[in-house]
């Protein structure tokens, strides 16, 4: 767990309270707690963990500080939007055993839109899979990602409605993507414009329009799952959980694998024993396996290919690495069948 320690929380913050009378009843665990521990979590400056002064209580906060703007598509806080979000899954029934959608315990728009959530303790999905590539764990990575095709097909297949997916949303995110590309000079705009092509002949393919619309986690990076014994799956950070294509999660879980396989052993087919054995897992799910194999196997490659463009606009990637992402990207987009 990526984390250091920033001190105590001082007893006459208002969180301080907040945590002791608000939250920790919640728990079940018995008394008052006495006091505090403060760690921020490294991935973000807003996000901390509260540990309990010589007890078992741990939660996390994760904080929009007032004044903030919104994120762009937001019409209230990240926090507040997660915290119903949460609240929504859980009377899904989706926080019982093998899953565990992390349990929102509070939110409070007077300590600058706090989120409060119980602290999970498992194993990332990002650890497994380098652990399958630079420790030969295979076997763990199959079966973790067995698990994680379980628990995306319940949450997919509970919340499928009967509206048809509007592909626009997508041509529009893409369209995000590739600009985002362009401003920040990672791409010339030749480059671009193959990508606006390749886009607009993915925006007539009927099968991208046909499939019902459900919830999708929207943020399926391998930093949001983790793992406890057997099956267990532990979610996270759904933040951005909304209507769209079921491959959208799919997509974006298989670039990710696309990339961390890529980028560990340099060679661009690695990742696809894992891709097709996560989708061949998903497809298990539905009354036909081979033919839901074939519906999402035609439209994955957009969604991957997106993928790749979202990592290859990191600053943290250099010039050669970000020519290769680019370079699966538009392959994976010239997948047009």
């Amino acid at each position: 767990m990526h984390i250091r320690y920033v001190g105590h929380l001082p007893p006459d913050d208002p969180l301080d309270g907040y945590l002791r009378f608000d939250i920790a009843p919640q728990l079940g665990l018995g008394g008052t707690p006495a006091g505090f521990r403060v760690f921020q979590f490294l991935f973000s400056r807003d996000v901390y963990l509260y540990e309990e002064v010589g007890g078992p209580m741990r939660v996390v906060g994760k904080f929009f500080p007032s004044g903030r703007r919104l994120p762009q598509g937001h019409v209230r806080p990240p926090t507040e939007t997660e915290y119903h979000n949460l609240t929504y899954l859980h009377g899904l029934g989706l926080n019982r055993w093998p899953f565990r959608v992390v349990r929102p315990l509070g939110y409070n728009p007077w300590l600058n839109h706090v989120l409060v959530v119980e602290h999970l303790d498992g194993q990332p999905l990002d650890e497994v899979i380098d652990q399958a590539i630079w420790q030969n764990r295979r076997n763990r990575l199959f079966r973790k990602l067995s698990a994680l095709a379980d628990f995306l097909g319940a949450l997919h297949n509970l919340t499928a409605g009967d509206w048809k997916v509007d592909f626009q949303n997508a041509c529009g995110y893409a369209d995000r993507l590739i600009g985002s590309l362009l401003e920040k000079g990672r791409i010339e705009r030749n480059e671009a414009d193959e990508l606006y092509h390749l886009r607009e002949g993915w925006r007539g393919r009927s099968c991208m329009w046909e499939d019902c619309r459900v919830i999708v986690h929207g943020d399926a990076t391998p930093s949001n799952f983790e793992f406890g014994p057997g099956r267990e799956v532990m979610v996270f950070d759904l933040e951005r959980m909304t209507w769209a294509d079921r491959v959208f999660d799919l997509g974006r879980l298989t670039g990710e694998l696309k990339h961390f396989f890529l980028r560990g052993t340099g060679d661009p087919l690695a990742a696809e024993p894992f891709i097709g054995h996560f989708l061949w897992e998903y497809c298990g799910h539905f009354p036909d396996r081979q033919d839901a194999f074939r519906s999402i196997a035609r439209r994955i490659p957009f969604y991957l290919g997106l993928t790749l463009l979202r990592i290859a606009r990191n600053s943290w990637v250099d010039w050669e690495y970000r020519r290769r992402l680019l370079h699966e990207a538009k392959n994976n987009l010239r997948a047009i069948t």
